[in-house]
């Protein structure tokens, strides 16, 4: 493979623009970054590409990335939280531009951790490992 060819897909956008256009996703607000005047009470999902790495040997870039999900109050967090979980792991098989994603795993289910810039929040958080090859 010619390495001056590779390009690495924005695995942020390849989330956000999966997720936004589900159904269970309507009136969810899912991008990469807070939407204005955003105070953590919004129904918003909040993509961000937190590590990884690329494996040469393997030609396949395994970034981990972390989801923000934010609810008007606890449980509506937590289903929307759970509704992003399933659909992330439908990822399987996508292409997206010049990249297959060929697996999806998560390293930490949703959780419960408090936004404590934005108190009036409620917040679940999910980390989940890609694997992305070249198409």
């Amino acid at each position: 493979m010619n390495e001056a060819l590779l390009s690495f897909p924005d695995v942020e956008r390849l989330i956000v623009e999966n997720l936004k256009y589900r159904p269970e996703m309507a009136g969810v607000v899912v991008d990469n970054r807070p939407p204005s005047g955003f105070d953590g009470t919004q129904k918003v999902v909040l993509v961000s590409r937190t590590g990884g790495a690329w494996v040469d040997d393997l030609h396949l870039d395994q970034p981990l990335v972390e989801l923000e999900v934010y609810g008007p109050d606890k449980t509506t967090a937590h289903t929307v939280s759970l509704s992003v979980r399933a659909a992330l792991l439908q990822l399987r098989g996508t292409v997206y531009g010049t990249a297959v994603v060929t697996d999806v795993v998560e390293t930490e289910a949703v959780r419960w951790l408090p936004d404590y810039n934005r108190p009036a929040g409620n917040r679940y958080l999910t980390t989940v490992r890609f694997s992305l090859r070249p198409a």
